[in-house]
């Protein structure tokens, strides 16, 4: 088996990086294994104008470590209330990348998302005419439906119908958790495609409960059963271009993570590439890792790839148990465990091949 893999750099199709200490404590591990990354919108308040998305741009920009190369990339936070003309002039100002649809109380500080798509059927019109993609977090959240078949009943009740209606709509059903999520996918009109964590790759359900419960295996949506584990990486190491890396990772601390009422969210940005690997060479799949963290991505937001190249070395790894913060500790995935790759170098000097 291959001891390292060179691979052009990768991009992160979907990442929580907070915002103040937050910000500076978790932008350095994203920065260095990504150039790229669609940044989550879902801020207090929510990033919901042109003027609020260009400020948290700039306080990312002025936080990227010295030395290293990363562009963050603007997402809107969708509300009942959406302008759709602010929001095509935000894309069409290149501030905007994307838009993101948070059901309303279906995650993290999703209080302020949308109560029906109806209310915003003038808004995805608009953005089916631009070409500005919808990144969808597919869960509906009525409390009498099971709480692991919410991303299925997302995708036959809503979802289906939405693509069917626009059939120009881009759409990314963002971390997808269920085999019926990969087949949609599969089955769908071009223009459809979806990111996959490393998490959800590595996790089923019960490590939320082995031993006890295990708040920092708790994410929404939430790790599913092991059939569907297998068809996520069935999924991610196919070579099928519609699925692309999206790591989800969002850190909550520890305290938070270990309250009462305790946080959804893993933070991942650190080790989410070596878990990637780790899946892929389990699959022997390893020569479809460029395609799913660096080509498939850039495909669809009609980018072009990356020309710098990083290096990953196959070898032990120890993860932190916990990682310093001015706010407190923050527990990343893997804690107090290893894994089997690292990141040992990232070149700007080196192009990839045309």
């Amino acid at each position: 088996m291959a001891e390292q893999l060179v691979l052009r750099r990768p991009d992160d199709w979907h990442v929580h990086l907070r915002d103040g200490a937050m910000l500076d404590a978790v932008l350095p591990d994203t920065a260095k294994s990504f150039a790229r990354a669609i940044v989550m919108p879902n801020l207090k308040p929510p990033v919901t104008s042109v003027a609020a998305a260009r400020a948290y741009r700039q306080r990312i920009e002025a936080r990227i470590p010295a030395g290293l190369s990363f562009t963050p990339l603007m997402t809107c936070y969708l509300t009942d209330t959406t302008d759709p003309d602010e929001l095509a002039r935000g894309f069409a100002d290149g501030v905007w990348v994307a838009a993101k649809l948070y059901p309303a109380h279906a995650t993290t500080n999703s209080d302020q998302g949308v109560s029906d798509l109806a209310r915003i059927r003038p808004v995805l019109e608009r953005m089916a005419r631009i070409g500005m993609p919808l990144l969808i977090h597919g869960e509906v959240t009525e409390a009498e439906i099971d709480l692991f078949d919410r991303e299925a009943v997302f995708i036959e009740r809503l979802l289906k119908p939405l693509a069917d209606s626009l059939p120009e709509l881009r759409i990314v059903l963002e971390h997808v958790t269920t085999e019926e999520g990969v087949r949609f996918v599969r089955e769908a009109r071009p223009g459809i495609a979806a990111t996959i964590t490393a998490h959800h790759l590595a996790i089923n359900r019960n490590a939320m409960f082995r031993g006890g419960i295990r708040p920092h295996f708790y994410c929404l949506p939430v790790a599913k059963r092991e059939k569907h584990r297998r068809g996520l990486v069935a999924a991610a190491t196919s070579g099928d271009p519609r699925f692309f890396l999206g790591t989800d990772s969002a850190p909550h601390l520890k305290r938070d993570k270990e309250a009462e009422c305790g946080c959804a969210g893993l933070y991942t940005a650190g080790v989410a590439l070596a878990i990637y690997a780790e899946i892929f060479a389990e699959a022997g799949a390893l020569d479809r890792l460029e395609p799913f963290a660096s080509l498939n991505g850039p495909a669809f937001y009609r980018l072009a790839p990356n020309e710098t190249r990083i290096r990953l070395e196959r070898t032990d790894t120890p993860v932190a148990s916990e990682l310093a913060t001015d706010l407190g500790p923050l527990v990343p995935f893997r804690a107090g465990e290893a894994v089997g790759w690292r990141l040992a170098e990232t070149s700007e000097s080196m192009r990839a091949a045309s």
